[in-house]
């Protein structure tokens, strides 16, 4: 999942950038004002630098300053493998009321995800306490008494018996990696996600191997007044893997009451 990028701050370091990735850069831009930019970050790409990572996001931004002179700021993260909608702020002041309405939780993000199995009940709520497993280098959360609450609503939108669902999910926290623990310990893994679902997060055929959860749509009130809200194309991977199973985006607002 996502947490605020203000409890990490990593070192802003830009890379030089060919005119092409500019152009694909530009190209994954949903909304923008001279405030706000959101974009529609495709799965693989880490949002912060790490071990080893040589190419993110955050080193990326100085192609979206456009006219500003302020170069933009995250103002919350998505896994690695995990794809869709991401805001930034374009001026310090927008970007400290972006991530104060992550902090008061005024900001709500929907998520899809494609998970093994069918949940029984069709919808409800799940609440874990998680933590970071105790094992030196290993970005894993884990269960645990003493760890962070979290929550996360869920909804089946449509399934294919046994083998697979389409949730829609409404994280009410944002802890690291709190969707994918959550469907895990539930005991349907994310398709796709390895890291918790071991072996059994994988289905038969050809549906990818990667890991198949979307932030699908992000509402969030600007800084200027207004509320903005913004959805986010499914990445190729998952695109097919649903049209394989026969899911059809327009299930999601039947199935949700039109409600966002």
């Amino acid at each position: 999942l996502d947490d605020s990028a203000s409890e990490a701050p990593k070192k802003k370091v830009g890379r030089r950038m060919t005119n092409a990735e500019v152009a694909e850069l530009h190209s994954w831009i949903l909304y923008k004002d001279d405030e706000v930019l959101v974009i529609n970050k495709p799965a693989g790409l880490p949002t912060q630098g790490g071990t080893g990572q040589t190419k993110h996001l955050d080193g990326m931004l100085d192609a979206l300053r456009f006219e500003a002179d302020y170069r933009p700021r995250l103002v919350h993260r998505l896994d690695k493998d995990t794809s869709g909608a991401l805001l930034l702020g374009r001026t310090p002041n927008a970007t400290a009321a972006l991530a104060e309405a992550f902090k008061s939780r005024e900001t709500e993000k929907r998520y899809f995800a494609l998970v093994m199995g069918v949940p029984n009940p069709s919808e409800g709520r799940i609440k874990l306490t998680m933590e970071k497993a105790p094992i030196k280098g290993n970005e894993r959360m884990v269960v645990s008494a003493d760890g962070k609450h979290s929550v996360t609503d869920y909804i089946i939108v449509d399934k294919a018996q046994p083998a697979a669902s389409w949730l829609a999910l409404r994280p009410l926290t944002g802890r690291t990696h709190q969707l994918r623990l959550h469907c895990a310990e539930m005991g349907h893994p994310i398709v796709g996600d390895g890291k918790y679902g071991g072996a059994d997060a994988f289905l038969s055929g050809s549906i990818s191997k990667k890991m198949h959860l979307h932030s699908y749509f992000i509402s969030f009130p600007h800084p200027a007044g207004g509320t903005v809200t913004v959805t986010a194309p499914l990445p190729e991977h998952m695109a097919a893997s649903f049209d394989m199973l026969g899911f059809s985006l327009n299930e999601y607002e039947d199935e949700l009451g039109g409600e966002q």
